[in-house]
């Protein structure tokens, strides 16, 4: 069986984050800000899960378990947002919904 080593593990997991990261801080609609939280999520699960693994306890999957959980709900909450965002300033880009709250 071919094993991945822990180091490799955690660097690609960190890469996926800091992907993420730059895509939330790089990215202005709305969508793609909500797209590189989940990519930042799925991140940390996939830590969990080579932790627990590692140390061969389930606790990891259960972590990653919980994170779905998480994720899902706040999936559902923020694209409600998303709507009426749009809705109200028929725009998703951040920096405009910004400069047109000073002008409500």
């Amino acid at each position: 069986m071919l094993t991945v080593p822990l180091e490799t593990q955690i660097l690609f997991a960190g890469i996926l984050f800091f992907l993420g990261l730059i895509g939330l801080l790089v990215r202005r609609n709305m969508i793609f800000m909500l797209m590189s939280i989940e990519i930042m999520f799925n991140s940390a699960g996939l830590v969990f899960i080579i932790a627990g693994t590692h140390w061969k306890q389930p606790d990891g999957q259960v972590m990653f378990i919980f994170i779905l959980a998480v994720t899902a709900v706040e999936v559902s909450i923020a694209l409600a947002l998303i709507l009426q965002v749009y809705h109200h300033f028929k725009t998703l880009d951040s920096d405009a919904v910004n400069n047109l709250k000073d002008q409500n």
